[in-house]
């Protein structure tokens, strides 16, 4: 058992790394969504203890083959990473027992062992980017965990062929995204000799020179890019429109939510916010675009007549909010940031779990499938509302722990200004989200057409995991120890090694 937990902060990458292959070994069908769900909820349970244990006794080193870093590879484990592989984890193991129905609705039978086996890639390749200490090895990890998704969202082509226009696009900008982060990985290894995070951050300590600063601007559009941060989010919408929609749920709550983490990393474990270009980026770069992407992105999802769509808008939004309390260069920002990280996974993945039982029945997510759905399925409808409302910051509900740190956040550097606009956003998304809920609660259903067809609610294997994840949108609501209290815990950590104060 001790040599169990010696190597416990590997088991998260490795469980699903290994057991992708196994996959596709395994006969089509039911068989690899059960042997997927075991390896995910294997893989929680491992970083569930791994959180646990860098609760307890602080920041965890795992040497890859005994070679000690800066040589060796790194697997370094803190409180922020800690978190977000608790959340990646905790997400997959909710999404991958919600799948088996809503995938062999919306995919090639033919191809259950290889998507299932995607998925695990997907996963071992996020959990990879959020627990290694080598920069080079985020590098490696986020095209792990891309070259999967892409596979993913084209496999939406058996339900509408722009899934195939939509992966390819998101393959351009992604490789795009990808070349520009390993460029400035790049420039960093020639202006220290180092890939180690924690070395970078030591030879990088009274440098400034050009050098570093295009390394720094080619990181920050790369992983921009892969974090659709606006203006450079257009992939975004396609893919997560077209793509089946348990990919949609399970990339929409942890593929941009471990790029903002990657961001977080280099700005305060490898960079410094005592950096002039820091403080010009947070000033100049983060805080405009992160305001805009809030409006614009939200003010587009009003316009929109497909509830995906709608969604995938809202997530550009939110990113925003994310780049606001990142771009603040605060205790405070940061721990709001890392706080919406987490309760924004909750809410969109239950949103597109809801969104996934619609299709299911109706074979649609155009807002008229919506119409009368409140009387057709009350258990999903409920599901949406409560997600929904949790999304527009409604008291009890994740939302508004989010919106109420950010508030306080701009409230401690006098960006008073900047508190309005965070409120005004979050009312466009009442508009959106209060349209759909509208057509769900008080309207009648089609009376001709195939979505007037009856229709009943979604299975059990589908509604349960879909209302765990609901339940932990109240839940986190209510009881903040977890999410407020480490995500300040993390920031304090982050803003100390970073020298900020």
């Amino acid at each position: 058992m001790s040599g169990l937990i010696s190597q416990l902060p590997v088991l998260p990458v490795i469980t699903p790394l290994i057991a992708a292959p196994l996959t596709l070994l395994l006969p089509k069908g039911r068989v690899p969504w059960a042997w997927a769900t075991i390896v995910s909820w294997l893989t929680f349970a491992a970083s569930a203890a791994l959180l646990h244990n860098v609760a307890t006794n602080g920041v965890v080193s795992y040497h890859l083959g005994d070679w000690a870093p800066p040589l060796g590879i790194e697997y370094r484990i803190d409180l922020a990473n800690a978190l977000v592989l608790f959340l990646v984890s905790g997400i997959a193991a909710i999404v991958f027992p919600f799948a088996y129905e809503s995938v062999r609705s919306e995919t090639d039978n033919r191809q259950s062992s290889l998507f299932y086996g995607a998925m695990q890639i997907c996963l071992a390749g996020m959990l990879g980017v959020t627990i290694t200490g080598d920069a080079f090895n985020v590098f490696v990890f986020l095209e792990i965990s891309s070259l999967s998704t892409y596979a993913l969202v084209a496999m939406g082509a058996r339900r509408d062929r722009r899934a195939l226009t939509a992966a390819f696009n998101y393959l351009v900008m992604g490789t795009i995204g990808a070349t520009f982060f390993v460029i400035g990985i790049g420039l960093l290894y020639q202006a220290t000799g180092t890939l180690n995070m924690a070395d970078l951050h030591l030879r990088l300590a009274g440098q400034d020179n050009r050098v570093i600063e295009a390394g720094f601007a080619f990181i920050v559009v790369g992983i921009g890019l892969k974090a659709a941060m606006f203006p450079m989010h257009l992939w975004l919408p396609n893919a997560y429109t077209y793509a089946p929609s348990v990919v949609t749920a399970f990339i929409a709550a942890t593929a941009t939510k471990v790029a903002v983490y990657v961001l977080v990393r280099f700005f305060y474990s490898i960079f410094s916010p005592d950096f002039a270009f820091m403080q010009a980026t947070f000033a100049y770069v983060l805080l405009p675009l992160g305001v805009i992407g809030m409006f614009v992105a939200s003010l587009v999802a009003v316009f929109q007549a497909d509830v995906k769509r709608m969604l995938a808008y809202s997530s550009v939004a939110q990113i925003g909010y994310m780049l606001l309390g990142v771009s603040l260069g605060t205790k405070a920002g940061l721990a709001a940031a890392l706080v919406h990280v987490f309760n924004h996974a909750l809410i969109k993945g239950a949103l597109f779990m809801s969104v996934a039982c619609v299709v299911l029945r109706l074979g649609s997510h155009a807002n008229e499938a919506f119409q009368g759905l409140g009387r057709r399925m009350p258990v999903t409808t409920g599901a949406f509302i409560l997600s929904g409302l949790s999304l527009v910051g409604a008291p009890a509900t994740v939302g508004f722990i989010s919106k109420w740190y950010l508030l306080k956040a701009t409230f401690e550097v006098g960006h008073w200004g900047v508190s309005f606009l965070i409120v005004a956003s979050s009312l466009i998304s009442l508009i959106y989200i209060g349209r759909i809920i509208e057509m769900m609660v008080l309207r009648e259903p089609p009376e001709s057409g195939p979505l007037s067809a009856p229709i009943k609610e979604a299975p059990m294997s589908m509604l349960i995991p879909m209302w765990v994840l609901v339940a932990a949108n109240v839940y986190f609501g209510l009881q903040t120890d977890l999410t407020g209290g480490i995500a300040s815990a993390a920031a304090d950590a982050l803003m100390t090694v970073g020298g900020a104060r």
